[in-house]
């Protein structure tokens, strides 16, 4: 089966790889850069949030094992979808979340999924919804970080990777 892709924004993109890399069916993970104006940014002009990128986790998925909907629903269990530019103690619009696809036909998928997170709430969800425009990997250094740097900085909470590798939601 041929793989599928989805680009995921959740913050802090070494906690957001993490956690995505627990999830069985997913494949291959790689942190970078989506949806600015800058041709190959550097993680130092990211920071700056100058820039117009978000951090952002390139998903790679065996769509016979796990569903892009399964994907969207345990991305919502990390982030606080009403929290802008804004995740755990980062912030800054890079730190922005959203949903970056590259295959219009996930569209009607990412709808259904963000219309039932938004009646959990009453304030309007901030979470981007967008075709994704570029993206550029991070260097080698943030690849991995937490599987390199175990005891790193992560602003998601470590029950959540073990939430993540029982593949529980809802």
């Amino acid at each position: 089966m041929k793989h599928k892709h989805i680009y995921l924004a959740g913050g802090c993109f070494w906690g957001t790889e993490h956690f995505f890399k627990q999830i069985a069916g997913v494949v291959e993970t790689e942190v970078g850069f989506a949806n600015g104006q800058t041709a190959n940014p550097t993680y130092e002009q990211v920071y700056t949030d100058t820039t117009g990128y978000a951090e952002t986790v390139h998903v790679v998925y065996n769509p016979d094992k796990v569903s892009l909907e399964f994907l969207l629903r345990m991305f919502f269990v990390a982030i606080d979808p009403i929290s802008l530019n804004k995740q755990g103690h980062d912030e800054g619009t890079r730190y922005r979340t959203g949903i970056y696809y590259t295959d219009a036909a996930d569209l009607p998928t990412i709808e259904q999924v963000y219309t039932e997170e938004q009646g959990k709430y009453t304030q309007p969800l901030v979470v981007e919804k967008l075709p994704l425009q570029n993206f550029y990997p991070a260097d080698e250094f943030h690849q991995n970080y937490l599987d390199k740097h175990p005891d790193g900085y992560c602003h998601l909470p470590k029950a959540l990777f073990d939430f993540a590798r029982k593949g529980l939601v809802l």
